[in-house]
C-alpha cells in the first residue's frame, strides 16, 4: 500500500509514475488526498472538542467548590453537548478511516522511474538474451507427448483424479522433479539464503500483506469454512513471517529461501499456448525473498537476477531478461525482471521467474519496519523471486534435451536426478 505522507509531499511524481500502469492515477489520487483531508480535518475538529471536554470537567470541579452554581450547570450542559458531537465525530472519524483505508488498497504500486511505458506484454523490454537456441531432430515432440511416450507424465490421471492442470509424475519425471527442488535450494543456500519450510495455506491478512487481496482473491483457491486460502507462491507465507516486526539495522539483509506446491486457479486460460505443463494449477516453486534496507534494495534487486541466471547457465537453458512495462506489472510490484527460456519444440519464449522490488508498498502493509542508528523505525523493501518454477523449467529441459536416444540430463543435474538420460 502506498504511504500517504508520500501521496502528500509528491503528488505530481506519484501520478507521473501511477500513470505507467495506464490507469486513472489522476482520479485515484484526488479522492485519496480528499478522503485524507476530511480525516484530518475531523480528527483536529475531534481532538479540539476533546481538550474543551477536558478543561470543562475541570472547570465544573472549580465552580462547585466555589459555590458557583449556576455557571458550574451551563458548563455540564456544554459538557452534555460535547459529548454528542464528539462522538459523532468520532464515527464520522471511523467511517473516513475505513473509506480511505479502502480507497488506497485499490490503488497499486507506483512504478520506479526505469520501468518503461506499455500496455502489453509485448511492449516489455528484452534486457539480454544468453545461450544457443537448440535445432532438433525432425520428430521432435512437444513436452506433453513426450511425457506419454516416455510414461512419466500424466496430463490425464491427473484430470482424473482433480481436474485439468493437475499432472501427475511417475519415474523418472517424479525423480526429476524431486532433484530440480534439491538442487534449486542447495544452490539458494549456498549464496546465503536461509531455507523455510512454511505453511501452505495463509489467512487473510497474510494474503492482504503481501498484496494478494483484494487484487488477486479470483486467482486463489479459498477453503471458505477456515477462511484460509492455498498459496499462490511461497513469497506470501515467507515474508508474512515479519508482520509486524522490528528488524534491528544489523540483522540486515533478510535473505529466505523455500520449496512449496504452489496453487493458482488461472480462472480463463485455455488455448494451444497453455497446453501441458505451460500453465497448470498446481506446481512447484522454490522462492528468495529479501527484507533490505532502502538504499540497498536495487543492488539486491540485481543480485537475484544474477542468481536466477546462474540457475539457468547451469541448466543448459537459452534465456532471455525482460523489464517489464507498466501495463504488464504485478499489482504490488515497484519494478519487475522476468526471464523467460526458449522452448524448442513449441518454438516459444516461457516465463519461469519473476523478480521483484516492492519498496515500501508490502512492508507499510505488513507494518515491517528496522530501526537505523538513530533508533526511528522505518518501513523496510521487501522483493522476491522465482528461484525456479518447475512446471515450464522441466516443459523446457524436456524438449530441448530430447535425443533418438533419449532425454538428455543437464550435467549440473545429473548428480541429483543419478541418471544422464530419461530412456523409455
Amino acid at each position: 500500500m502506498l504511504e500517504l505522507p508520500f501521496l502528500r509531499a509528491n503528488r505530481d511524481e506519484a501520478e507521473q509514475r501511477l500513470t505507467k500502469r495506464n490507469i486513472d492515477a489522476k482520479g485515484l489520487l484526488d479522492r485519496a488526498l480528499e478522503l485524507d483531508e476530511v480525516r484530518r480535518n475531523t480528527q483536529t475538529e475531534l481532538d479540539g472538542q476533546l481538550a474543551e471536554l477536558n478543561g470543562l470537567s475541570r472547570t465544573i470541579g472549580d465552580l462547585m467548590k466555589a459555590g458557583n452554581k449556576d455557571e458550574a450547570e451551563a458548563a455540564k450542559g456544554r459538557t452534555t453537548a460535547l459529548k454528542t458531537t464528539s462522538q459523532e465525530l468520532r464515527e464520522r472519524l471511523e467511517a473516513t478511516e475505513k473509506a480511505l483505508h479502502d480507497h488506497l488498497c485499490t490503488i497499486p504500486n507506483a512504478p520506479n522511474a526505469l520501468v518503461p511505458v506499455g500496455r502489453t506484454p509485448e511492449e516489455n523490454v528484452t534486457v539480454m538474451q544468453e545461450g544457443e537456441i537448440p535445432v532438433l531432430h525432425a520428430n521432435a515432440k512437444p513436452h506433453w507427448e513426450l511425457g506419454e511416450e516416455y510414461g512419466f507424465l500424466h496430463m490425464d490421471l491427473g484430470v482424473k483424479i482433480t481436474g485439468a492442470g493437475f499432472p501427475v509424475y511417475s519415474g523418472q519425471g517424479a525423480k526429476l522433479q524431486r532433484a530440480l527442488i534439491a538442487f534449486f535450494l542447495d544452490r539458494a543456500t549456498a549464496a546465503g539464503y536461509r531455507e523455510i519450510i512454511p505453511p501452505h495455506m495463509v489467512n487473510a491478512a497474510s494474503a492482504f500483506a503481501t498484496g494478494q487481496l483484494p487484487d488477486k482473491e479470483g486467482q486463489m483457491y479459498h477453503a471458505t469454512v477456515d477462511d484460509l486460502y492455498l498459496i499462490p507462491t511461497a513469497e506470501v507465507p515467507i515474508t508474512n513471517l515479519y508482520r509486524d516486526e522490528i528488524v534491528d539495522a544489523d540483522k540486515l539483509p533478510v535473505k529466505l529461501v523455500g520449496y512449496t506446491p504452489c496453487f493458482r486457479r488461472e480462472a480463463g486460460s485455455y488455448g494451444a499456448h497453455v497446453r501441458g505443463l505451460n500453465r497448470v494449477h498446481q506446481f512447484d516453486k522454490v522462492e528468495i525473498v529479501r527484507v533490505e534496507k532502502p538504499e540497498d534494495s536495487y543492488a539486491a534487486l540485481n543480485e537475484m537476477v544474477e542468481h536466477v541466471k546462474g540457475l539457468l547457465r547451469d541448466l543448459e537453458l537459452p534465456y532471455r531478461q525482460l523489464l517489464l512495462c507498466g501495463g504488464d506489472m504485478g499489482f504490488a510490484s515497484a519494478l519487475t525482471y522476468d526471464m523467460e527460456v526458449y522452448s524448442a519444440a513449441q518454438q516459444r519464449w516461457l516465463e519461469v521467474s519473476s523478480i521483484s522490488n516492492f519498496e515500501t508498498f508490502q512492508s507499510n502493509r505488513l507494518k515491517l519496519r528496522y530501526r537505523g542508528d538513530d533508533k526511528k523505525p522505518r518501513l523496510a523493501h521487501t522483493l522476491n523471486g522465482s528461484a525456479l518454477a518447475l512446471a515450464r523449467i522441466v516443459a523446457a529441459l524436456l524438449e530441448n534435451n530430447q535425443t533418438l536416444e533419449g532425454i538428455r540430463i543437464p550435467k549440473a543435474l545429473q548428480p541429483y536426478t543419478g541418471f544422464a538420460m530419461i530412456t523409455k
